[in-house]
């Protein structure tokens, strides 16, 4: 009898859950970087192994700061991919319990469906006992089917995780084809990981509020020629993006391209452009042609 389910992968900005949800299907399905707010969208990763086939919803980090509309529309966003799931991770990091995370935990309170706890990062912590006696606090705060401390990048106690979740998905017929790793076009992930540059090359410098349009995606018998234009909310981040002589946006595109080439596993031609559009992340408009808009799935 094959199983089917979708878990959702939810907590505060910058935990690691695009991360785990790379690791757990194997494939580079959500932008990853050192920065709040790095995925926008709840994305689907797909795993199918033996009988049963496991989608992952990663969804953007949900935080209390929601004041431009940009953010209330992620938070949304966020909050509404929780109510129509098999399971929940709420993941938090190892030994840090924050505001957010305590929000993030009153978003799952009134769910039915069984919760996990993933406390990521383990890796980096040096005393193993005082782990285990933050865990059992953690524990008290509500009723989790089972809890995993585990490292997203490392792969530890990863594939334990995956078990549980398998245990409690319901018997179903699969919605996707065996060999789908995700939901999203190739040129939305294009997109994502044209902009995840723009974020590891500029985490200090530049605010989250960037966007990467794709505005031409052509494949060619002998390459696949890619435009983008990178929109920011001033003339300054428009600077910063560029930076002296075009020698910043060249080093993005050049890493851009490559991580571009190993996923269509051919020849890109990549050309950036940088515009400033005041505000646009108060836009509808703006959102909307991002697909990033309210009203979007």
């Amino acid at each position: 009898m094959s199983k089917y389910g979708i878990v959702a992968i939810a907590g505060r900005p910058n935990v690691g859950k695009s991360t785990l949800m790379n690791h757990l299907v194997g494939f580079k399905v959500s932008a990853t970087a050192n920065k709040p707010q790095t995925t926008r969208h709840n994305i689907r990763g797909i795993l199918t192994e033996q009988d049963y086939q496991l989608v992952f919803m990663d969804t953007p980090g949900i935080h209390r700061s929601a004041k431009s509309l940009l953010n209330k529309t992620i938070n949304l966003q966020a909050v509404a991919a929780l109510e129509e799931v098999d399971a929940v991770i709420m993941m938090v990091e190892a030994e840090r319990w924050l505001d957010e995370d305590s929000l993030v935990l009153e978003r799952l309170q009134h769910l039915t469906c069984p919760v996990f706890l993933v406390a990521n990062k383990v890796d980096r912590i040096k005393q193993k006992s005082a782990l285990l006696a933050w865990l059992q606090e953690v524990a008290a705060k509500r009723e989790f089917k089972a809890i995993f401390p585990l490292s997203a990048t490392k792969g530890i106690n990863t594939e334990a995780l995956k078990q549980a979740l398998v245990a409690v998905l319901p018997a179903g017929e699969w919605a996707y084809p065996e060999d789908e790793v995700t939901d999203q076009s190739t040129r939305f992930i294009c997109g994502e990981l044209i902009r995840e540059q723009l974020m590891i090359y500029l985490h200090q410098e530049l605010p989250y509020s960037t966007a990467v349009e794709l505005e031409k995606f052509e494949t060619r018998p002998e390459l696949t020629e890619i435009h983008a234009t990178i929109w920011v909310s001033r003339d300054n981040q428009k600077g910063i993006i560029i930076g002296h002589k075009g020698e910043t946006l060249k080093r993005i595109g050049s890493s851009a391209r490559i991580a571009l080439e190993n996923l269509l596993e051919r020849k890109v031609l990549l050309r950036l452009w940088v515009r400033v559009e005041e505000n646009w992340e108060n836009s509808p408009r703006h959102l909307q042609a991002l697909g990033i808009s309210s009203t979007s799935g």
